[in-house]
């Protein structure tokens, strides 16, 4: 899980000492987006367009809407495209903040832990930037009990993942051989889940793991709508059903 022959990196609170910690959230916004280009060769995914507006932006206004001010976005590539889009994010009613993460992205793990010292100390949202659903982002709020660490949303399996990822009993993600359902890409943390990594590329799955094996993951289904927008045709229908609900 972490990066064999890199120094350990501390992750401190970026909430100035004597000032209430906010509930972060942070959009996953770094990948190359290969299985959309062409679309991404030229244009990182999070600002393709969906219902008139770049996938991000849908994101942002609904964060906003449900009252979470400080986002933070990971960049790596085309980034600075997303930057000179999003700008401080004070039109979508948010306070953006950037974690640059160089040429190589991180992978989940890897770009969440640098992230870290923007998210603050106390429990944060995450959410992929290439998803699209109604899940109710203030009920997240209270979702992460003491002594968990992390807490998952989850979603029937779409045709694309017919084996799902985790197994969901009793509102609790365990390590057993039951029915799975899918990792949605929504997610609740604290940092200490990230306890002994090092800067680095590395995934999230195998500290979800770890952790869940130790009893302190909690989960839900959701049984709203929700969409993996991972392709031209995942896009495309996107846009479709955006259209239809406007109108």
């Amino acid at each position: 899980m972490s990066a064999p022959g890199r120094p350990k990196r501390e992750y401190r609170s970026a909430q100035h000492e004597g000032t209430p910690v906010r509930f972060g959230a942070m959009i996953l916004a770094a990948g190359r987006g290969e299985r959309m280009r062409p679309l991404t060769l030229e244009r990182p995914k999070p600002l393709l367009e969906a219902g008139g507006a770049p996938l991000i932006v849908h994101h942002l206004r609904a964060l906003a809407a449900a009252n979470f001010v400080d986002v933070v976005v990971n960049l790596s590539w085309l980034g600075g495209q997303i930057r000179e889009a999003l700008g401080d994010g004070s039109r979508y009613g948010v306070r953006l903040h950037y974690s640059e993460e160089g040429a190589e992205p991180l992978e989940t793990g890897g770009g969440i832990f640098r992230a870290l010292p923007l998210l603050g100390s106390g429990p944060f949202l995450v959410l992929n930037g290439d998803v699209w659903t109604d899940v109710d982002w203030s009920a997240l709020r209270e979702r992460l009990a003491p002594g968990d660490l992390a807490h998952l949303v989850l979603v029937p399996n779409p045709a694309h993942n017919p084996n799902g990822d985790f197994v969901l009993e009793r509102g609790r993600i365990v390590e057993s051989a039951g029915p799975r359902a899918t990792f949605s890409g929504v997610g609740v943390y604290r940092a200490e889940l990230f306890a002994g990594c090092s800067d680095g590329i590395f995934k999230l799955a195998p500290l979800l793991r770890a952790a869940a094996r130790a009893g302190r993951v909690s989960g839900e289904l959701h049984g709203g709508t929700w969409l993996d927008i991972g392709t031209p045709e995942r896009l495309a229908h996107l846009d479709e059903y955006l259209g239809r609900q406007r109108g």
